[in-house]
């Protein structure tokens, strides 16, 4: 297959059949309305939490694709170089599939994977799956002007409408990919429920592409996530903005700084929110007002950093056997592919 180079020039029936190979279902439809629900719940109990969606409005993605880029946060660009050296190796692994990613973004990385799947494929096809509707259009647009042979089915919602959702495979098998180390964010049994219901859409033979984060000395970790230029603290206290913009609220950001210390007993960075002062916040679309002691936190994220071989015990219990494992030279980052059926 060969790569289109651009828009320039196209006739009317390349920009036609572009549309066509790429089908879009929004699930989302009313989630708006159902926001803070789970923001009430996190800053009425103890300790006090904030889901990590709520990290990206417009700023907060802009801030975490600069974080991406800095020399100390690792996973993105660790991550990348793998995939550029295995990309052709997993194709081979997997035969022709169709590829389902869960919380595609802008599917920077999995340009990799397209590429070496459509070497000399006649067809091609792709699932993202991710609840920023804007941020799924234009990079599928974007795709299927790059890919002549890609055919592209795209899913607005959160992971369980669009895995609830998927249409009958068009190729012999599916590959789930879940890149990023996102499976980090879950704490143990969110984890396991959440591969449960990825194992639940697969059929015998499929497989699942997973990018984890390698225990490795918590100096590494946490200067990852403490950025000398201090953008990793921007995007955390963003957080507080997005909620005063979204909810109507009075959190004054100032009053908050940014904390991310690595518990080594849970193998887990925790970024938090820590209060300057004891204050009093209101958000009053959520008809909610919280008091914070000075010094108290906010959870904003975990990211569990992982063993490869306990992962694969967890994996095996749910019925997916490991097929093969690649990592950087310094065994900071692994990709793991697992199929299910496999022994």
């Amino acid at each position: 297959m060969t790569r289109e180079k651009g828009h320039a020039g196209k006739g009317a029936m390349e920009l036609v059949n572009e549309v066509q190979r790429f089908q879009f279902t929004r699930l989302a439809r009313g989630a708006e309305a159902e926001d803070g629900a789970d923001v009430v719940a996190g800053l009425t109990s103890a300790p006090k939490t904030l889901p990590c969606r709520y990290f990206y409005d417009a700023a907060g993605s802009d801030l975490f694709a600069q974080i991406c880029e800095t020399p100390e946060y690792y996973p993105t660009r660790t991550e990348r170089s793998i995939l550029t050296r295995h990309a052709g190796e997993i194709a081979a692994l997997t035969g022709p599939c169709e590829i389902v990613e869960l919380g595609s973004g802008t599917a920077s990385k999995t340009r990799l994977l397209l590429d070496a799947y459509a070497d000399g494929a006649k067809e091609v096809h792709f699932v993202p799956i991710d609840v920023s509707e804007s941020v799924l259009r234009e990079s599928s647009r974007d795709l299927v002007s790059r890919y002549a042979a890609l055919s592209i089915r795209g899913y607005s919602g959160t992971y369980e409408q669009a895995l609830a959702a998927l249409h009958p495979a068009p190729a012999p098998a599916r590959m789930f990919v879940f890149l990023g180390s996102t499976i980090g964010n879950f704490r143990n049994s969110e984890r396991v429920a959440f591969v449960a219901r990825i194992r639940d859409a697969m059929e015998d033979g499929d497989t699942f592409l997973l990018g984890i984060d390698r225990r490795k000395d918590g100096a590494i970790i946490e200067a990852a996530y403490n950025d000398s230029q201090g953008l990793t603290a921007r995007f955390n206290l963003n957080m507080l903005s997005h909620l005063n913009r979204r909810f109507h609220g009075d959190l004054v950001v100032d009053n908050f700084t940014h904390r991310a210390v690595y518990e080594p007993r849970r193998h887990q960075i925790e970024m938090r929110l820590e209060s300057r002062v004891a204050q009093t916040a209101r958000l009053a679309d959520l008809n909610l007002s919280v008091s914070f002691a000075r010094g108290e936190s906010i959870r904003t994220e975990i990211s569990k950093k992982f063993d490869p071989e306990e992962l694969a015990g967890e994996f095996t219990a749910l019925g997916l056997g490991q097929v093969a494992l690649w990592s950087d030279a310094r065994q900071w980052f692994s990709l793991v592919l697992f199929r299910l059926g496999a022994r």
